[in-house]
């Protein structure tokens, strides 16, 4: 892969031309027009600013034949090892945020903040759930009025718990908040630019350059406040709401969520401002990750050490919530990044806290101990741009009795650990694995397991059991089962689980020829271990680290085994096997599957999911299995949701009307549907949705169509089945199966 250095200083085109993709103010390279300018060799045209920073920055292709070029430089303090980025201290009140302190959780309240007192109720329960920060809405003068009598309020309660005011669209707001509450958020995509229209527009540098001097004038007189009262600030980019500047010159991109946030961050900096932190929040898990990446790749280049805030946004509720919370935010924090985080769910407020402070707990152990494995060199992950490393899905072999070639899922697998006690009611095991069943025989569907561990197989006397097992390896299911079970009691045309020593004992020579193979492999052995591998003819590799080892980081060691793989051009395809113990909180299961699984499938590397839990309900796992996968926009299997978690604008009870719109909507795989409290953020928020649901106003409902509004106030009782209407205008809608 070619990379290069260039100035740090290097001046760069002044032009308008959108080929180049990128323009004003760049910090990141792009090589796009091969002739312009001369450099050694190549002719390349190079964009770069001017800003402060190293004399030289090193750069190399975001990915193989990509013409953006990123900077080298670490995004994290260690690839093989969770390390806390080092940070400066930022004071919220009396909470101090950043690497010399601990993982600070926050959440948002829900109520009108007109209703000072039901206002004051929900932050003394969030305070009193062990919430460290607060955020409440400041929408225009009244609510801004409230803020100094909640603020009074807590403090006659003895609640001293720092607040925190969310302003967008409102300079005057936030001046006002800024002499009570203890930290402002600011959007830049909406503080000083009008909402975005989505529009492409033609920058001259002059315009450009204007555009900029109005934020400044717009944005100081906050920056000489907060720097007046002693508050903090955080510069919150949402991906949903960048403004049509940005977005002409960057696009809807990681990289235009980055450089909005700098436009401020640059103006604190000029004006000796640095109490702030940073966020990047997108609902889409890879995308936040992206950026969040970007951004502290950035920061080193820069030298600059703002802590970080942490979140996806409009996660949703349940489970789905969570996972898709716990694979943005949980990957980040395995490389030791973030110190502040909020689980954003369309649940009460105080429901946000016991997860977050699970996530927090689980980024600060891993840091404490410095989980990973020993160094090693990082060549083929993409940091930057989702890339999938596709392992090579089976083939059949001439002579093969049946067809194992659905044992995996092109788009990511789901196995699934099944008991001897499940083969005794075939019928029901079918459910379970979400098959169909036609006059009690399974057939494959949407979300069918794709492949079973069975650690035990039945009695070769057993005819039921071992019936209902060739049934499943007659429609393609893969049925894996531990070499010493296939040796002893042989079940035709299964797969065979060895571990690396049996590999290479030579002991699975004893099985038929031609015998499938699954290879259990740990991660961090020592290469020669590995190198049996390259004579091996596996299906598929299991990724299997202990869940009982504390220094060892499960992501660490299977970033590993990615390296050796490709390194050796060894294209298995790798399943992500986690064996939880027993009694296992649910929420730590999803967190841990979404952190530990996730923080791999976002980076492209893995090809499904085994989850096993002893004690845990059998559909409750292979639910969080599918979610996972969907979650890290791989394999799309029931209808996606962008949920906001509701605040003080929303303009109606976005849990009772989410829990409808679900129950009628939640058999279309593909589609996606945003409901949003308020459009506080502008149609950007639908940036990640096919159809939207949206408050217009006090019982009105806005349906939307990707960005652009359809309908506008519909009553909300007839909101609902218009949604679904509009769903079947656009040929997205089907029935719902028939109860069996």
């Amino acid at each position: 892969m070619a990379t290069g250095a260039v100035p740090a200083s290097f001046t760069g085109l002044k032009t308008r031309d959108s080929s180049l993709g990128f323009g004003k103010s760049m910090d990141f390279v792009r090589v796009c027009d091969l002739k312009r300018i001369k450099s050694g060799r190549k002719k390349i045209s190079i964009i770069r600013n001017s800003n402060p920073g190293p004399e030289m920055v090193e750069l190399q292709p975001a990915s193989e034949g990509s013409l953006l070029l990123v900077p080298r430089q670490k995004y994290c303090e260690s690839v093989h090892k969770t390390v806390r980025r080092k940070t400066r201290t930022v004071m919220v009140g009396n909470v101090a945020l950043g690497s010399e302190h601990p993982i600070r959780v926050q959440t948002m309240t829900t109520s009108d903040t007109k209703d000072v007192a039901g206002t004051v109720e929900q932050v003394m329960r969030i305070a009193d759930k062990g919430a460290d920060l607060v955020r409440i809405t400041v929408q225009g003068k009244r609510e801004a009025d409230a803020c100094f009598e909640i603020k009074n309020s807590l403090v006659q309660k003895n609640y001293n718990i720092p607040l925190v005011a969310d302003i967008h669209f409102a300079p005057t707001v936030a001046l006002r908040v800024a002499e009570c509450f203890d930290k402002i958020r600011v959007n830049p995509g909406n503080f000083a630019d009008r909402r975005a229209q989505f529009e492409k527009l033609e920058y001259t540098e002059e315009d450009y350059e204007k555009e900029l001097e109005h934020i400044e004038q717009v944005f100081t007189p906050l920056v000489e406040k907060c720097k007046k009262y002693g508050r903090a600030m955080r510069i919150g980019t949402n991906h949903g709401s960048l403004s049509d500047r940005i977005m002409s010159y960057y696009g809807d991109s990681p990289r235009g969520m980055v450089e909005s946030a700098f436009e401020f961050a640059r103006i604190c900096r000029k004006l000796d401002f640095h109490n702030f932190v940073f966020s990047m929040k997108a609902s889409n898990p890879v995308i936040m990750v992206q950026a969040y990446r970007l951004l502290v790749a950035e920061m080193y280049v820069q030298g600059w050490d703002y802590p970080l805030h942490l979140g996806v946004t409009e996660a949703g509720e349940g489970e789905d919530g969570r996972m898709k919370s716990a694979i943005g935010i949980g990957t980040l924090l395995q490389d030791g990044l973030g110190d502040t985080i909020r689980v954003s769910l369309t649940e009460p407020p105080e429901k946000e806290i016991d997860p977050c402070r699970r996530l927090a707990n689980l980024g600060m152990r891993a840091s404490a101990v410095q989980q990973g494995v020993a160094p090693f060199e990082e060549k083929h992950r993409h940091y930057f741009d989702f890339q999938r490393r596709s392992g090579q899905l089976p083939v059949q072999k001439e002579g093969e009795e049946v067809d194992y070639r659905g044992a995996l899922h092109r788009d990511g697998s789901v196995l699934m650990s099944v008991s001897l006690d499940q083969l005794k009611a075939p019928e029901l095991l079918y459910k379970s694995l979400a098959a169909k069943l036609v006059v009690g025989m399974p057939f494959k569907d949407l979300a069918t397991v794709d492949s079973i561990l069975l650690r035990e197989l039945p009695p070769v006397e057993d005819n039921d059991a071992r019936l209902a097992l060739k049934r499943l390896i007659d429609i393609s299911m893969g049925v894996i089962t531990p070499l010493s079970e296939q040796l002893t009691k042989p079940l035709p045309n299964a797969m065979v689980l060895v571990n690396l020593k049996e590999l290479s004992s030579g002991a699975h020579k004893l099985l038929p020829e031609g015998t499938r193979l699954v290879v259990s492999v740990r991660g961090d052995e020592p290469y020669e271990e590995l190198e049996i591998l390259k004579d091996s003819d596996a299906t598929m590799i299991l990724h299997d680290l202990p869940f009982t080892e504390d220094k060892i980081g499960r992501v660490h060691a299977a970033r590993r085994l990615f390296e050796y793989l490709s390194d050796n051009a060894l294209n298995f395809p790798v399943i992500h096997h986690i064996q939880f113990p027993n009694a296992i909180h649910r929420d730590d299961l999803v967190i841990g599957a979404g952190t530990n699984a996730g923080a791999l499938l976002v980076d492209g590397l893995g090809d499904g999911i085994l989850l096993e839990a002893p004690d845990q309900d059998f559909d409750f796992l292979r639910n969080t299995s599918f979610n996972l996968l969907q979650g890290c926009r791989m394999r799309n299997t029931k209808t996606e949701y962008v949920s906001c978690p509701s605040c003080g604008r929303t303009l109606f009870d976005l849990q009772e009307i989410s829990a409808e719109i679900r129950e009628k909507t939640s058999h279309l795989p593909g589609v996606s549907i945003a409901i949003m409290g308020c459009i506080v953020n502008g149609p950007g928020e639908m940036a990640d949705a096919d159809f939207g649901y949206v408050g217009g106003a006090p019982g009105k409902i806005d349906l939307y169509v990707g960005k652009t509004v359809l309908k506008r106030g519909i009553a909300m009782e007839e909101a609902t089945d218009a949604l679904i209407q509009l769903i079947k205008d656009h040929g997205r809608w089907v029935d719902p199966p028939a109860e069996e």
